[in-house]
């Protein structure tokens, strides 16, 4: 063989590696990788690589590979992460476990660089806002958790069928972290709670993410002569949770607590968490599980060792958004915005429990008009405000930490598995 001949076969070869690692797909991610938030989604991703790989890849059996980049819950480094992963690893799809903050601020990149890109965590109705007001450019993202504008209106919902109709309830004290999250929960919640549910809201107190001493804001709320505490946090609320218990703070503490969302919530606060309950999306901890959920639940324990030891909601978000996303770029023939936005319109996954519908991941339509709101919802999750839940699950449920350390759902009625309790310390009314 000729040393020429052999140099020819040796670049033509080099250029079948290229092309070959040219046409693997390419998914990064984006979010903290050292919180329970994070890693969920992340893990649910890989999951979902895995198996589309070992099902023979995608769009002509093109492997997916997946690259990280660190948020670590900051907004400067979200902005940093987004553009690392669009100018040096060039992604062909972004899946995003950032919190809402992160999320806003990578947002303007998002429309620079064009890039397919699926939120499972962040719920901030302003996002979906800005998909109304400019469809085009915001054509590339996906929110596939309900919005925090139907959060608020399934805890309306609590608040006139539960607290008032069951516990008596007139009057709550809204206690929210000063973040973009607990702002909009907070309008959302005052603007609503008063005239839909009947309970009057006798005052706001809005606190730092960095707080550690809370018994002056108890205090405070138990001033306010309110009969329960409506809490919004998503920074650090093992604190104030494990302070409300130990404490023996005399008021019934309900509302949005993102620590309590996940299996750890318990060990977190030393033990002392019994008595809060929180919305949460869907599956949410204590709700029970349609086959499909547990089998992604099973995987994921023989995979992982160490927290979540359960994925949180956006795990599961993460793992069935991978697939539909790649299933949207297959049907559009590649991973251009537009094209591959009107595909992932499309999707739509059913599951069932007990030939019942139990979860749906789909998305609401550009002109589809939500009845109990009266209002859009493009590129949100779809979901289902009012029983029976025929047409989606509902938006979230309210799940409820008891003081032996278990936990259950509440609210809705069609999907507790138990009933909401007062702490053993607050009286009845």
């Amino acid at each position: 063989m000729t040393q020429t001949f052999k140099l020819l076969l040796s670049a033509s070869a080099a250029a079948v590696l290229a092309t070959s690692a040219i046409a693997d797909v390419k998914i990064g991610f984006i979010g903290s990788l050292s919180s329970d938030t994070g890693l969920s989604t992340l893990r649910g991703a890989e999951i979902a690589i895995e198996e589309l790989n070992a099902a023979g890849g995608i769009m002509g059996g093109q492997k997916i590979t997946m690259v990280t980049a660190d948020t670590q819950e900051d907004v400067t480094e979200g902005i940093k992460a987004y553009e690392y992963l669009a100018e040096t690893e060039e992604v062909d799809f972004i899946i995003s476990g950032s919190i809402d903050d992160v999320s806003l601020g990578w947002l303007p990149r998002m429309q620079e660089y064009r890039i397919p890109t699926l939120d499972t965590w962040t719920s901030y109705i302003g996002i979906i806002d800005m998909v109304v007001e400019d469809p085009e450019g915001m054509a590339p993202y996906f929110m596939n958790i309900a919005s925090d504008e139907a959060l608020a209106t399934l805890y309306i919902s609590f608040g006139a069928d539960v607290l008032k109709a069951k516990m008596g309830f007139e009057s709550v004290v809204v206690l929210a972290e000063d973040t973009a999250f607990g702002g909009a929960i907070t309008g959302l919640v005052t603007e609503a709670l008063a005239p839909v549910a009947g309970i009057e809201v006798k005052d706001i107190i809005t606190y730092d993410i960095g707080t550690v001493d809370f018994a002056p804001i108890f205090a405070k709320a138990e001033a306010s002569g309110a009969d329960f505490i409506y809490q919004v946090s998503s920074v650090n609320s093992q604190v104030v949770s494990s302070q409300y218990v130990k404490l023996q703070v005399p008021m019934a503490m309900t509302g949005v607590n993102v620590s309590a969302l996940g299996m750890e919530y318990w060990e977190d606060t030393g033990g002392a968490g019994g008595g809060i309950s929180t919305l949460s999306p869907v599956p949410s901890v204590g709700f029970e599980l349609d086959p499909v959920s547990q089998g992604f639940v099973d995987t994921y324990q023989a995979k992982y060792d160490s927290r979540p030891v359960v994925p949180h909601f956006n795990g599961f978000n993460a793992y069935h958004g991978v697939k539909q996303a790649m299933a949207a770029a297959e049907a559009a023939g590649s991973f251009e915005a537009a094209a591959w936005a009107a595909e992932m319109e499309k999707q739509d996954l059913v599951l069932e429990k007990d030939g019942k519908l139990w979860l749906r991941y789909a998305f609401w339509g550009k002109d589809e008009v939500e009845e109990v709101t009266g209002r859009t919802y493009p590129h949100n999750a779809r979901f289902d405000l009012t029983a029976p839940y025929e047409d989606a699950q509902p938006s979230m449920v309210v799940v409820q930490w008891n003081e032996d350390g278990s936990v259950g759902v509440v609210y809705p009625f069609e999907f507790a598995t138990q009933d909401f309790t007062l702490p053993s310390w607050v009286p009845s009314k």
